[in-house]
This record gives structure tokens, C-alpha cells and sequence, in this order.
């Protein structure tokens, strides 16, 4: 296993265009390699904008979510090298958990590493694990995986079946129901840097396959953990799929129901009843 440790954040604009001019002739297995970087501070400011945008509480804990923001740039940058078999353009965020270990304090330094790994097959394709873990003070604090699904894509022979889906209870009874606008993808981009063209305008979301952009899925689960702020306890484990697209701009329905200490939840499209994200929330 090598790994690498950036001094600063990469550029996800530069990644995105990375990823487009190298999507073509890819192949082969996942690499073994490990991105990181040390001793990360959070800015209070974007730490402020992140909470403004997501609808969360801002206090001097960091919300379940925020870590992805520290990490994501680093799984950009491992799947928009050559060496990462599938093509970054196409690729679908599926599924995403976060293990919350503990609360994390905003000014403590942290610690931050990536990786790839589950190559697996799917009906529709092939599906791979991002995988990033921070840490604390040489305590592990924060972990999550991230499943993305390339459509027509092949994984190795033998490879295992994806586990995509995330199971949730009945739920019937309507807690919120939010009206998001057309700009809610730029908005999310500004403060997250994912500046993926599908988020960011009609036009842009169009040249991909997408009759209007939509919403990012880490942005409505953001928002879903902002709707039960003061509800949850330290250590949770966030469990979600995204289901369908949600387009922008919609009107959306957040149902929810207690479970096993927790929370299920579910995010549909008012009028047809679409499922856009399912999830769990349970103590850890």
C-alpha cells in the first residue's frame, strides 16, 4: 500500500477536467493507493457557509456530513487518475454511510486519508467504494463509504454483487415538506467545491443526459440531518441510497419514523411520490 500525503486540498474544477480529457481507454483493477493529508483546520467561515446552506445548526461541533467536504477533494483526485479503472464522468453516487465516533470539535486539527476498494458487479454496470477515514489526535473520529455506480461498466471476473440499497420501515407520516429552488445545486457547489455540470444549470445538466440539473445527494442528506438536529445523539452511524434524481426546481416531502433507538426517513417528490433518498440514522 503507497501512501501519499498532499500539502493542500486539490482543485475539484481542475479534477472534473482531468477526468473528462482521460475518461476514454481506462481499465484494469482498483489502485492501491492511499491519498492523505495532515493536520487539516477547518475554517469557521466556510464551517458557517456549509451550515447556511445545508440548513444545519452551527455551533463549535461539526456537523455529521461536514468531513465529506475535507475529504471528497481526495477521492476526486483518486478517481480522475488514470490508474482508476472506471471513467469519473457517469460515475452515480449511490449510497453513502457515515460512522460519526465521536463528536468532532471544529477547531481540533485533523488527520485525513482515502481509498478505493469493493469492486464489485451490478445489474446495471459495475460499482466501486471510496473509502475515508479522519482521525483525531491519532484517534479515529469520522469514517464513511461512498459507493459510486458506472453504468455499462464490467467489474473483474468473480467479483461480488454491490450492495446498493439501504432498507427502511413504514413511512407514512409527513414531518417537513420543502420547496427547493433552481439554484440550489450552485449554491452547494459554491460552498462544497463538487462543481459536476449536472448540478449547476439546465444547460449544463442537459449535455449529460439530465432533462433539468439536480439537487447534490449529499446535500439533501445534509438537509435531512439539519431537520433532526437536536434529536441525535454523538456517536451515529448515517446510512443512506440515492434513489432518483431530484430536479431542480422541486417541491419535496421529508417523512420520518423512530427506529431502534434511531431514525428512518425518506425524501420524496410531493406530487409524484418518487423516492430520492432513503436512510437510517442509528446510535453507535
Amino acid at each position: 500500500m503507497a501512501v501519499t500525503v498532499l500539502d493542500q486540498a486539490p482543485s475539484l474544477a481542475q479534477l472534473y477536467a482531468k477526468a473528462a480529457v482521460t475518461a476514454f481507454g481506462r481499465g484494469g483493477g482498483l489502485p492501491d493507493t492511499h491519498l492523505a493529508r495532515h493536520g487539516v483546520e477547518v475554517d469557521p467561515a466556510h464551517h458557517a457557509a456549509y451550515t447556511r446552506v445545508c440548513r444545519l445548526p452551527l455551533d463549535d461541533v461539526l456537523p455529521a456530513t461536514y468531513p465529506h467536504m475535507l475529504t471528497f477533494p481526495l477521492q476526486m483526485a483518486l478517481m480522475s487518475d488514470r490508474s482508476f479503472p472506471l471513467a469519473l464522468p457517469g460515475l452515480v453516487h449511490v449510497r453513502n454511510r457515515i460512522d460519526v465516533l465521536r463528536a468532532i470539535r471544529a477547531d481540533e486539527p485533523l488527520d485525513l486519508e482515502v481509498w478505493a476498494e469493493n469492486f464489485a458487479q451490478h445489474r446495471s454496470g459495475a460499482a466501486v467504494d471510496l473509502r475515508a477515514t479522519v482521525s483525531a489526535g491519532g484517534e479515529e473520529v469520522w469514517r464513511s463509504t461512498s459507493t459510486y455506480l458506472a453504468r455499462g461498466a464490467k467489474a473483474p471476473e468473480g467479483a461480488p454483487e454491490a450492495d446498493i440499497e439501504v432498507v427502511v420501515g413504514d413511512l407514512e407520516r409527513v414531518a417537513a415538506t420543502w420547496r427547493i429552488p433552481d439554484d440550489a445545486g450552485r449554491r452547494y457547489a459554491k460552498v462544497s467545491g463538487d462543481v459536476n455540470p449536472i448540478h449547476l444549470s439546465g444547460l449544463t445538466a442537459k449535455a449529460f443526459g439530465f432533462k433539468r440539473a439536480i439537487a447534490h445527494g449529499m446535500w439533501v442528506k445534509a438537509r435531512v440531518l439539519g431537520a433532526l438536529a437536536g434529536r441525535l445523539p454523538d456517536a451515529i452511524g448515517l446510512d443512506v441510497s440515492f434513489r432518483k434524481p431530484l430536479f431542480l426546481p422541486s417541491t419535496v416531502t421529508l417523512s420520518t419514523a423512530q427506529e431502534n433507538g434511531g431514525w428512518d426517513f425518506a425524501v420524496r417528490n410531493q406530487k409524484s411520490g418518487t423516492e430520492h433518498v432513503v436512510g437510517t440514522i442509528r446510535p453507535l
